[in-house]
């Protein structure tokens, strides 16, 4: 943890594609209100013209520059892995990161604040969802966190759909070997249609959505009343699935407080601070422009 006397902090994202991020404004906005000083800066690969691999060189140039920490997204939330010199036991289990804290003794040290993130989100947002049978579709870092969480949450059975089926199955013995022989299965994309008309829910752990890649990530004929739909793209909140969903009375759950909650995990690890993650709840919809009913 980040040592508690500082009161100044240099903070970093790195993944493609993430100009639009709420990351920078959520801990800069928190930290203000804390008496601290947080820069948060965006290292968008995209931006710079490389490939996830250089995860590696941007990590130790992050550490040369007197950063405190930084949080890892999408592509580079397992890649980044063979960069650090340790791995918090989350981490360790999931094999993806998604928060680097950078010690007093220089030592990188990877977290994962996602699965406790999704697991806050849900349990506010769709309390009494049906867990029997769920899919998850996505199988990259954000998938295994979530797939991690939604068992921890009860569910007794998921079913990982990835476009890589080897992918897919490789999370899915990770999950049986953490929870026990036939919570997880893996499967094809194109076994989808089936999956879903007999699932109690979905949960969507791929990019399809986000701002830089716009659409459905499956035929909206997929979909039926039945099924609740939990999303982990956040930007834009609302995103064409849970619009497409909701619109046909599937019970939905957006990934803003996904964002909220693993946000204030990260900020606690920079900063040794306890975060508000109701004012960071706040915020989250004042700058997605959407107005949310209290809980």
């Amino acid at each position: 943890m980040a040592d508690v006397v500082k009161d100044s902090f240099l903070i970093g994202l790195i993944g493609a594609g993430i100009g639009p991020s709420l990351s920078p404004a959520l801990h800069e906005r928190e930290a203000d209100r804390q008496g601290l000083r947080c820069l948060y800066r965006l290292i968008d690969i995209d931006v710079l013209g490389v490939g996830p691999e250089a995860v590696g060189d941007l990590l130790r140039a992050a550490r040369e520059l007197g950063f405190d920490g930084l949080n890892i997204t999408h592509p580079c939330k397992q890649l980044v892995i063979g960069h650090l010199d340790g791995l918090a036991p989350q981490a360790e289990a999931l094999g993806a990161v998604n928060t680097v804290v950078f010690g007093a003794d220089g030592r990188a040290i990877g977290h994962n604040t996602d699965v406790t993130g999704f697991a806050a989100s849900f349990a506010r947002g769709l309390p009494d969802a049906p867990m029997e049978r769920v899919v998850q579709l996505g199988a990259g870092g954000a998938g295994a966190a979530v797939a991690h969480a939604t068992l921890t949450l009860g569910a007794e059975r998921v079913t990982v759909v990835d476009a890589l089926p080897e992918r897919a199955a490789a999370l899915a013995d990770s999950l049986n070997r953490h929870f026990g022989a036939g919570r997880a299965v893996g499967a094809a994309a194109d076994l989808l249609p089936g999956l879903l008309a007999d699932a109690d829910g979905i949960v969507h752990a791929t990019p399809t959505g986000m701002a830089a890649h716009p659409g459905l990530p499956f035929p909206a004929s997929l979909l039926h009343p039945g099924l609740w739909v939990a999303e982990v793209v956040y930007r834009p909140l609302e995103t064409q699935l849970l619009r497409t969903a909701r619109a046909l009375g599937c019970a939905t759950l957006d990934g803003g407080g996904m964002a909220v909650f693993q946000a204030a995990d990260a900020f606690r690890l920079f900063t040794g601070r306890e975060p508000d993650s109701a004012r960071m709840l706040a915020d989250i919809a004042e700058l997605a422009g959407v107005v949310v009913a209290p809980k």
